[in-house]
């Protein structure tokens, strides 16, 4: 546990302050069916105090229902049976503080959640996350952590305690694997092809049983589903750029890293379930409309702030991949490649999902019903 348990009452009582701690920034948007699994798993934490701080973007569905209740020790939650590793549910209830805006985290096992009142996408929703963590004394590493993701008892203490340069780090991260198949690689950090602007996950689909960890100098950016952020880096490189809104932010604040380098932690493993709300690609399937529209939009955005002299090479990369898609039947798919990159209105079934102030945010205005 993030602490030991009263042998009296049952009762989770908090860690001694001399522990090594962490901060955890999660970002949730329609996560009920996923965020409680994650936040289960932290509690969990063994040998570290963690600042827990869930920032809702305005879902729509029971996510802030759930997580009350849960933290309330209403019956209902049920450990997830596919977890990769045993997990026993908390001892409840926990403290649940609520606020509409940033504000100090308490350390576990209580858990502060921030109404952003908005969907003003993933870096936003950050950004208040980690405002929020930066006003605990001490703290130096956030860890931003997707909420489709479960952690064993031992990653929030080897990201706490993991050595790093005596100048510091900027961002640092672990191994990412699919919950589905823990021993299936999603990502161990992410390279560019500086031509076309394309992003690779460095290891996947590689056996993480057997697969070394990487060096991290040969990296150019720590994945947003698991990322440990310094706070020398945050002071220096400000906050994430929102006007991506999914997809690129985190590439985009690695290039701000200046001198900082980047950092790995071996023990730091996660497990995702990836693409469970935006139906991201995987190795067997193809990204829905929507995360085609945001990746490729913002691969361009990307490629315009920081390499505008390759714009060619990575237009001459989209028209490959759409005419590729296309023969391969998946013709919606490669329309709506080819207008994001070309900078086009969001199609229809992007639209339907993104509306109000958030579509003002997502694309800069809002569209007819």
């Amino acid at each position: 546990m993030t602490g030991r348990t009263d042998s009296e009452t049952g009762r989770p009582v908090p860690a001694d302050p001399a522990t090594p701690a962490i901060g955890v920034a999660i970002v949730s948007f329609n996560s009920g069916d996923v965020v409680l699994d994650c936040l289960e798993s932290l509690i969990a934490s063994q040998g570290v105090r963690l600042h827990i701080v869930v920032v809702d973007n305005a879902s729509t569905d029971d996510t802030v229902a759930l997580i009350r209740d849960w933290a309330s020790g209403r019956p209902g939650y049920v450990v997830a049976g596919d977890l990769p590793f045993p997990l026993t549910a908390a001892p409840k209830p926990l403290t649940l503080v609520e606020s509409d805006g940033p504000a100090a985290v308490p350390a576990a096992p209580s858990v502060l959640l921030v109404h952003a009142g908005v969907n003003g996408g993933y870096a936003a929703g950050v950004n208040a996350g980690l405002m929020s963590l930066a006003k605990v004394p001490g703290l130096d590493r956030f860890w931003i952590l997707n909420p489709d993701s479960a952690v064993p008892a031992s990653s929030a203490h080897a990201f706490a305690t993991q050595p790093v340069p005596e100048a510091g780090f900027s961002l640092m991260g672990g191994r990412v694997n699919y919950l589905e198949d823990p021993d299936c690689i999603q990502i161990d950090g992410g390279r560019v092809n500086w031509r076309t602007g394309v992003t690779m996950n460095v290891g996947i689909g590689a056996p993480a049983s057997t697969t070394p960890a990487p060096d991290p100098a040969s990296l150019d950016f720590i994945t947003g589903a698991s990322m440990v952020v310094s706070r020398a880096f945050w002071d220096r490189a400000g906050s994430m750029a929102e006007d991506y809104f999914l997809y690129y932010e985190e590439v985009d604040w690695a290039m701000r890293r200046g001198d900082l380098p980047l950092a790995y932690c071996p023990g730091g493993i996660v497990y995702h379930r990836a693409g469970t709300s935006i139906g991201s690609p995987r190795l067997d399937r193809v990204g829905s409309p929507f995360s085609l529209y945001f990746k490729h939009r913002n691969r361009m955005r990307f490629m315009r702030r920081f390499r505008p002299l390759a714009w060619p090479t990575a237009q001459a990369f989209t028209l490959l991949k759409a005419a590729q898609m296309a023969m391969k039947g998946h013709r919606r798919e490669a329309a709506v490649l080819l207008g994001a990159s070309f900078d086009r209105p969001p199609p229809v079934e992007v639209r339907q999902r993104i509306k109000g102030p958030a579509a003002r945010l997502a694309f800069g205005k809002e569209y007819a019903p």
